[in-house]
């Protein structure tokens, strides 16, 4: 989380800085004089915390000043505002008509990054619902992607390995539930999907064991001792192999 702090503060930074070089012209038209301040307002609201303010002032400038060079600036800065003040769907909405309206900006990837992490930021426990956790994995796929040597991309690698394991939780849950509801295709799908599709999260092993123990259930012995040795050949030491073992082992 610092490391995604620091980096969207970098980006205002520049943002900032940019609007220091370029108020620094010799020659501005009053459109612009007029756009700038209304930018700095908005900034100043930023840098209150008033995100809800600053948000709503950046979107005046676009509104106010629709062909100033602030305009464009300003629709990222409305959705980082957004972004900071927990207005996820605002953020998002305001970084698509971004990337829709402006896909050769030089700070694309950029917009691509925090709609990523808008997604991100709202991942609940592994009991709800994932359709942002979902979201949050494609944006950051489409990072990786399309701009593969950037530090976005780097954190976005990164952040992907937690959502899988995230995904994976939530389809143990599920399959726990229909377990124990005594649901056992319904269940063995569940622990199928976290085997075949997450075989690099933390879930691997106790999916492994709960199709070996459905199966048992089921008396499909051969697909439960076929389980067992992938589990147990994979993780020898792993407390679900040796319960595993226990239910495949006849006396």
């Amino acid at each position: 989380m610092k490391k995604l702090l620091a980096i969207l503060q970098c980006v205002v930074l520049l943002f900032l800085t940019s609007c220091a070089s370029t108020s620094s012209e010799s020659i501005i038209n009053d459109e612009d004089k007029s756009a700038e301040t209304l930018y700095n307002e908005a900034y100043d609201l930023l840098e209150k915390t008033s995100y809800q303010r600053a948000a709503e002032t950046f979107d005046k400038v676009e509104m106010e000043h629709p062909y100033s060079k602030w305009a464009t600036k300003s629709k990222l800065m409305s959705a980082y505002s957004y972004y900071k003040g927990e207005k996820y769907d605002d953020a998002i909405a305001t970084l698509d008509r971004f990337i829709r309206l402006h896909p050769g900006n030089k700070d694309i990837s950029y917009a691509y990054y925090l709609k990523a992490v808008s997604f991100y930021d709202q991942i609940s426990s592994s009991q709800k619902e994932q359709s942002a956790t979902k979201e949050a994995y494609d944006t950051f796929m489409q990072i990786i992607t399309m701009f593969p040597d950037t530090e976005y991309a780097k954190d976005a690698k990164n952040k992907m390995i937690l959502i899988e394991d995230h995904l994976a939780g939530h389809e143990m849950e599920i399959g726990r539930y229909y377990l124990e509801n005594k649901e056992y295709i319904s269940a063995l799908n569940r622990f199928s999907t976290v085997s075949d599709n997450y075989q690099t999260t933390a879930q691997i092993e106790e999916a492994l064991y709960r199709e070996v123990e459905v199966y048992t259930i089921l008396g499909l012995d051969n697909e439960a001792e076929k389980k067992e040795k992938i589990l147990s050949s994979n993780y020898p030491e792993s407390k679900w192999s040796k319960m595993a073992k226990s239910l495949t082992t006849k006396e």
